[in-house]
């Protein structure tokens, strides 16, 4: 009998699966920077990913539990995904090139416009519907004292959910400023590079848009302070293991 029998093979994970394509992809040193083609590889990953691949269990309600607000996790120890009542953020991995976590959203909630400065955006919405609004800069924002300029309409009221292939969004192109808004209680797994940093000169920043009455399909977009009623809620992360390449994360 061989000593490699396929019996006693460690199945990878999902998750895995996509961390490490996302290392090939991004990390410093591997392939010089990702192509198009490298994207589309990407995605592919993303595509099947499901929410119990990351510790999600988006098929249970919040029937039986003693206090559905403080609940988090089901019996088999997977976040309940449809009781969240607020904003909640998974952190599922982060290092300097890139991040991969998850946001559940209950219905009707609300994510304000906001940008992704230098960053290529992954996203895959894996159960619920939202609808996405988003912008791509025409022209160079100032930024004396707050970022604004001139953006144009990239999509408005479009509706994404689990079916939809995972959109991708670029620093220039693909719609790099977005809103959502939750029709159901949904949730969107992101991989972003690089990630946010305050220190790299990539902090999050909010905008508010104007339309331009005479350019149909353009509005000014001017900066805004954080959203006083914007909260975001952490949970922990309840999906398999990773296994992370130390060498660049």
């Amino acid at each position: 009998m061989s000593l490699h029998d396929e019996s006693t093979e460690i199945e990878i994970s999902r998750v895995q699966r996509l961390y490490d394509a996302s290392n090939r992809v991004f990390s410093s040193g591997k392939a010089g920077l990702p192509t198009l083609r490298h994207i589309r590889w990407l995605q592919e990953f993303l595509d099947v990913m499901e929410p119990s691949d990351v510790g999600i269990d988006a098929l249970s309600d919040d029937e039986g539990l003693a206090d559905p607000e403080s609940s988090l996790m089901s019996r088999n120890g997977l976040i309940l995904g449809r009781t969240l009542k607020q904003i909640t953020y998974i952190h599922i991995h982060e290092c300097e090139d890139f991040s991969i976590g998850i946001f559940c959203l209950p219905a009707g909630a609300k994510f304000p416009l906001h940008d992704h400065p230098n960053m290529v955006v992954l996203s895959k919405v894996l159960y619920g519907s939202v609808r996405l609004k988003s912008y791509d800069w025409v022209t160079s924002p100032c930024s004396s004292p707050k970022k604004a300029g001139i953006a144009k309409l990239v999509s408005d009221n479009r509706l994404l959910d689990a079916r939809c292939k995972p959109s991708v969004l670029f620093p220039r192109s693909g719609g790099n400023l977005h809103s959502f808004y939750a029709e159901t209680p949904c949730a969107i797994l992101d991989v972003l590079s690089p990630p946010y940093s305050e220190d790299m000169g990539r902090p999050s920043k909010y905008y508010r848009d104007i339309p331009i009455s005479n350019l149909p399909g353009y509005a000014v977009l001017k900066e805004t302070d954080l959203p006083d009623d914007l909260t975001v809620r952490g949970a922990p992360y309840m999906g398999p293991e990773l296994s992370v390449d130390m060498e660049f994360c």
